[in-house]
């Protein structure tokens, strides 16, 4: 049976830089860092429980891996992406939605599953997430973010 989870690219506006800086510059993405394996670094995400719907799953798994609940982001319409590889040699299905945090500067607390957190620029968290599937699922974000600025 195939697995399945769902999360949220999660992502900030800095103030703007200089008049020169490209669009795109000023957004952040948040990665979280397990404390488990390979410490490998992700955006929050679980597996889906019984009875939960997908969304659903982002929205607990958010909120107990980062801390943040959904009053504190916005859902960005227009946005989702599923990512499909394969884990221990089982088809594993990922499902990511695209939140605004609404105040770039709330907490992050995570839980014991992870063991720090950073804000990245793309190239920054394309280089920490490693996996080319989560990688071109930043850069599909960051195309999208740009495209309506």
């Amino acid at each position: 049976m195939a697995l399945r989870a769902c999360g949220l690219i999660i992502y900030r506006r800095l103030q703007a830089g200089s008049p020169s800086s490209k669009v795109g510059d000023n957004i952040e993405y948040l990665l979280l860092q397990t404390s488990y394996g390979t410490h490998h670094w992700t955006p929050p995400k679980g597996h889906v429980d019984p009875g939960e719907d997908d969304l659903q799953t982002a929205l607990r798994e958010t909120q107990e891996e980062a801390g943040l609940n959904s009053s504190q982001f916005t859902l960005i319409e227009g946005f989702k992406k599923e990512l499909q590889y394969t884990v221990r040699s089982k088809p594993k299905t990922v499902i990511y939605w695209l939140a605004e945090m609404n105040d770039c500067n709330t907490e992050i607390k995570l839980s014991d599953e992870h063991q720090a957190f950073r804000w990245l620029n793309l190239e920054e968290a394309c280089k920490c997430a490693e996996y080319k599937e989560m990688q071109a699922a930043f850069r599909a974000v960051h195309q999208f973010l740009c495209s309506k600025a």
